[in-house]
């Protein structure tokens, strides 16, 4: 575990692996550290001969915080994009792929297989379209292609994800209840995760790092981005899709619609997956991303 001075910034990383296995660069999503790769989905990666490097995106976890910002006006994002203007906002999905670039470039790694779920899918999307000269090949798991024209979540999911949470310094039983909850909503339906399972990963990341504000600047970084579909039809490395069928938060259709814009995509759907990682859905998510990579 360590920092690196990477494009501008200081990230927080971890290596886990040895070190002339395949390297793997683990995006996580919005207002999520890295912790969200949990520590048993990554040693069935390393045991297939990977050198896994998670890093917490900027503005959460253990990296730079971005709070001298302030809060971002969804508003006025959201109005910006329309009118065809650039948003003001501290940063964008393309300089978070640039850390990941320059993360590489700081370990050496010339090039990297990248895997991102949920905002970290739209992450490793821009890494391949920016800096294809860094990607073996791309994993991008429930996500998808920045169409404007993708069904919504379903109207519970979107209160889950953005309703404002208890202060957990103030009371953290509530926070963590709230964070609960919300795997509730957008968890698998047919996996579900016990509740003592959710709350034990809440209070580590809780424990670990308390950045609320963070989630709202990447957020706004997420309303910021471009439809990328013109520019994934360009790829050429390979390129894996991976979705749950039963994706309250990011519906299968944007898993779809990603894989019909990239041309080296192969889509694996998985039958009761919500927007995460119960275990019983790893094999099949390890399977899809070592179908990209053995490509490669």
């Amino acid at each position: 575990m360590s920092t690196a001075q990477v494009n501008g910034i200081e990230i927080w990383y971890e290596e886990l692996g040895p070190e002339d296995g395949k390297p793997i660069l683990m995006i996580s999503g919005v207002g999520t550290q890295s912790t969200r790769w949990k520590a048993d989905f990554v040693d069935l990666l390393v045991a297939r001969g990977y050198r896994v490097i998670k890093m917490d995106n900027r503005d959460i976890g253990l990296s730079q915080k971005f709070t001298d910002h302030g809060l971002p006006d969804f508003k006025r994002v959201i109005a910006d994009k329309a009118a065809g203007k650039t948003p003001d906002i501290p940063y964008t999905l393309s300089d978070m792929a640039a850390d990941g670039a320059a993360l590489l470039d700081h370990l050496g790694i010339d090039k990297a297989h990248v895997c991102g779920f949920s905002m970290g899918g739209m992450i490793v999307q821009l890494m391949a379209i920016e800096h294809p000269d860094k990607v073996l090949s791309m994993s991008s798991v429930m996500s998808n292609s920045g169409n404007p024209d993708l069904p919504k979540p379903t109207d519970a999911a979107m209160a889950a994800l953005t309703r404002p949470r208890p202060d957990a310094l103030k009371d953290r039983d509530a926070f963590i209840n709230s964070r609960i909850e919300t795997d509730h909503v957008i968890g698998s339906p047919a996996y579900p995760i016990p509740d003592e399972d959710l709350r034990a990963q809440a209070e580590a990341d809780l424990d670990r790092s308390y950045h609320p504000t963070g989630f709202a600047r990447q957020y706004a970084a997420i309303l910021a981005t471009r439809d990328r579909r013109a520019e994934l039809r360009n790829l050429t490395m390979p390129v894996a899709v991976i979705h749950g069928t039963d994706d309250p938060l990011v519906p299968v259709t944007g898993g779809r619609d990603t894989a019909e814009n990239c041309p080296t995509a192969d889509l694996i759907e998985i039958p009761g997956m919500g927007h995460n990682f119960p275990h019983e859905v790893y094999e099949a998510v390890l399977d899809g991303i070592e179908k990209a990579t053995l490509r490669a």
